[in-house]
């Protein structure tokens, strides 16, 4: 098993919390790891569902992260004043 999904079954200790400390890469490559697990198909039942806990709680702070940083995304108009960035221009 390649090193980064060792790591995955080491932060599972607490399943209903993340750590304050984590990075929205560092979640993001946990949620890879766990979804790649579980789709080998090789997880026994109980572990899947911890997989899937863990994982939705990954998902849900990576959704929330970009949704954090969406909001603070702006782009500079003509004339030179903040503006909501608009995917259209």
């Amino acid at each position: 098993m390649p090193a980064s999904k060792a790591k995955t079954s080491t932060k599972t200790g607490d399943k209903d919390t993340l750590e304050p400390t984590l990075s929205f890469e560092q979640a993001f490559a946990e949620l890879e790891g766990i979804v790649a697990q579980m789709e080998s198909g090789q997880m026994p039942l109980e572990a899947s569902l911890e997989a899937y806990k863990r994982g939705n709680l990954l998902l849900g702070f990576c959704q929330q992260s970009l949704a954090d940083v969406e909001q603070q995304v702006k782009v500079l108009n003509e004339r030179q004043q903040l503006a909501p960035f608009n995917t259209n221009d």
